[in-house]
C-alpha cells in the first residue's frame, strides 16, 4: 500500500505537469514541468522525501528496461540512419567530451569555494577560541 501511494503522488505530480504543459505557451515538456515540480516540493518540504522515496528506487531500478524501445526503433530506422551515422558519431562524441568537460571544471570550482569557505569557517574559529 505504502508503495502504491507513493506512485500516486508521482503520478498526481506528473498530470500536474500535463496541464501545465497546454496551459502555460513554452516549448517545455510536461515530463520537465513535473519534475521541476517535484523537486521543489522537496526542496520546501511540501513533499517529503518519505512520501516518494521507495518509488523513486524502484524507478531508477527499472530505467534501463525503458531504453529498449528506444534501441528497438534505431535498430529499426538503420536505412535512414545509416548515411548519417558519421556526423551523428561527431557531434554525440563532441556532446559527451564538451559535457564531461564543464561538469569536471564546475565540480572543481564548487570543491574549491568550499575549501575555502572551511578554512575561512576553521580560521574564525581559532580566532574566536584565542581570545
Amino acid at each position: 500500500m505504502k508503495l502504491l501511494r507513493q506512485f500516486l503522488i508521482i503520478l498526481a505530480i506528473s498530470f500536474v505537469g500535463e496541464a501545465l504543459k497546454y496551459l502555460l505557451p513554452l516549448p517545455v515538456p510536461a515530463s520537465i514541468y513535473g519534475m521541476v515540480i517535484l523537486f521543489v516540493g522537496l526542496l520546501t518540504g511540501l513533499i517529503k522525501l518519505s512520501w516518494v522515496k521507495d518509488a523513486g528506487k524502484f524507478l531508477i531500478v527499472v530505467m534501463p528496461v525503458m531504453f529498449i524501445p528506444a534501441g528497438v526503433g534505431l535498430m529499426s530506422s538503420w536505412g535512414v540512419l545509416k548515411p548519417m551515422l558519421v556526423p551523428v558519431l561527431v557531434v554525440t562524441v563532441v556532446a559527451i567530451i564538451t559535457v564531461m568537460a564543464v561538469t569536471g571544471q564546475a565540480s572543481q570550482i564548487i570543491i574549491r569555494a568550499d575549501r575555502k569557505r572551511e578554512l575561512r569557517k576553521a580560521q574564525r574559529n581559532e580566532v574566536n577560541t584565542n581570545e
